[in-house]
């Protein structure tokens, strides 16, 4: 294996209290219910129209795309007061470059938000690809964003990891034809990363280490 894919929320960063307080907030100013922190574990990973969709009542609907059009804003601001890399990240990260192994960035959050987050948490390290959800393309779990990171880092996807934390991440690598890792710190549980088809899941990110290096 060349090179690893990683998903950003729940996987390199806890940004769930970042997301919950932001759609919130904008929940409140359009005098909706707002949701418990943990509720939106089970609301992400499908990209921010159906945070949104999951967030309002299904007879809100109609709320979507102006829920969307404050959320974003606030969200570029503040997607990374709270967060933080999870805890064996960096020194995963460290090992990674040190061993000249090319790390990318592959999420459903959108694109903009995706590359803030990343330069507040995660700039010092040298990301080949960091990527978010394009307007023009399907999100995860289509394989296309999966691709087009493999062929700009000239690697064939069957040589890469795709490491992620939920359903969406395993069904990712799969359609990509990459070795779906899934981690059970982040949003999800190992029941669901077996189900949707992890090859390899793992406890601790030092683990990946040595999944991907053989040590």
């Amino acid at each position: 294996m060349k090179a690893v894919l990683f998903d950003l929320d729940g996987t390199l960063a806890d940004t769930l209290a970042d997301i919950a307080f932001a759609m919130n907030r904008t929940l409140k100013s359009f005098d909706q219910p707002t949701h418990p922190i943990d509720a939106y574990r089970y609301f992400v990973g499908d990209g921010v129209r159906t945070l949104i969709e999951r967030a309002l009542a299904d007879d809100q609907q109609h709320l979507v795309q102006p829920v969307l059009d404050v959320y974003m804003p606030y969200l570029m601001e503040h997607g990374a007061d709270r967060a933080a890399l999870y805890p064996g990240i960096a020194q995963m990260l460290d090992t990674l470059v040190e061993r000249e192994v090319p790390i990318a960035v592959l999420s459903n959050k959108p694109h903009a938000s995706a590359c803030e987050v990343v330069m507040a948490l995660a700039s010092q390290w040298n990301w080949a690809v960091v990527r978010g959800q394009l307007d023009s393309e399907p999100h995860k779990p289509d394989p296309t964003g999966a691709l087009a990171v493999a062929k700009k880092l000239n690697i064939e996807p069957a040589d890469c990891f795709f490491v992620g934390d939920t359903r969406v991440d395993m069904e990712t690598a799969v359609n990509a034809g990459m070795f779906g890792v899934g981690c059970t710190w982040g949003f999800r549980d190992r029941e669901e990363l077996e189900e949707y088809g992890a090859k390899v899941i793992i406890d601790t990110p030092k683990q990946l280490i040595d999944v991907v290096c053989g040590i």
